[in-house]
């Protein structure tokens, strides 16, 4: 039987997890985006609605409409797709809301068509979708959005990426303020060059925390977020942001810190009431910022994107 609608729901992201700058990520649970796709006899993609966000609805302006022209790009279709987008994680919100854009379209596409791709081929043809949004092609959201659990981006050319499955007692806690940080901006300050010393102290954290989520040992991962490259140079963006992460590791998180290019703040923790207690004291400590926030807490998210 041939389908010629779907529903999707495209799920937030953490991407950088402090020492994994631009090659890790983790999948949400709960928090994301819904996605309706359908056939159309019109050739390529058109994007006919965006409701919850004032995004262009020409396709090569649109995160979605670029990964799928890109996805489509090599076939030979006589037929096209329009694409239904409920955006529910904001623009700039460091959650990943471009990858989830960009990552439901291929995988929407490629269920629709059959399933011509394998998962880590629809992480290529994101990735193309997110250059409108940062300015350069990275899967450090996309991966985990599409392959769901955590995942390690080793290498772009060509693309290797290894999915992790989580420990089952991680929870991850993300403070969303309602501020905007534009990824491209939050790039610009970053400097080229990085020492030595930090480059090794950056390494030993990220094979931490890599062996911490294969051996479930939650002391070493909370050990291995640590991050001496990127956060020094971006933490002034977002306002409160070394409270906040003091309070959260004083209330028993592992770790906590920038998620993506920020200004969300995530903590990761073990066990839901140590999430809760995390989650409580964050916001307490955000309160007087006098900017509204949103906090969400999740489970890891094994499946990444899926068919609601």
């Amino acid at each position: 039987m041939t389908m010629n609608e779907i529903k999707i729901f495209c799920p937030a992201t953490i991407a950088n997890l402090n020492c994994g700058f631009d090659v890790m990520g983790l999948c949400l649970e709960g928090i994301g985006d819904e996605m309706i796709i359908r056939k159309s006899s019109e050739k390529g993609i058109k994007i006919t609605r965006i409701i919850g966000a004032d995004l262009p609805l020409e396709t090569e302006k649109n995160v979605a409409g670029v990964a799928g022209l890109s996805l489509l790009k090599d076939l030979d279709i006589n037929f096209g797709f329009e694409i239904e987008i409920q955006k529910k994680i904001k623009a700039g919100s460091g959650i990943g809301s471009s990858s989830a854009s960009a990552a439901g379209a291929v995988f929407g596409i490629n269920e629709l068509l059959g399933k011509p791709f394998t998962k880590n081929q629809l992480v290529n043809f994101a990735m193309k979708g997110e250059v409108v949004a940062s300015g350069c092609e990275h899967a450090d959201n996309v991966a985990p959005c599409i392959l769901g659990g955590f995942t390690l981006v080793r290498g772009y050319n060509p693309l290797d990426i290894i999915r992790i499955e989580s420990p089952t007692k991680l929870y991850a806690v993300v403070l969303h303020p309602h501020i905007e940080v534009k990824t491209a901006d939050a790039r610009e300050i970053l400097s080229p060059n990085v020492t030595l010393k930090n480059a090794i102290i950056q390494t030993g954290n990220l094979g931490g925390l890599i062996a911490g989520l294969y051996t479930s040992n939650y002391e070493l991962i909370g050990r291995s977020l640590q991050d001496v490259i990127i956060e020094p140079l971006r933490k002034h963006l977002i306002p409160n942001f070394d409270i906040v992460k003091k309070v959260a590791l004083q209330n028993g998180a592992l770790g906590a810190g920038i998620s993506g290019a920020g200004p969300s703040i995530f903590a990761l923790c073990k066990g839901k009431s140590i999430c809760r207690k995390v989650a409580k004291a964050m916001s307490e400590s955000y309160l007087n910022t006098e900017i509204s926030f949103d906090v969400h807490i999740s489970k890891i998210n094994p499946n990444g994107v899926s068919i609601i």
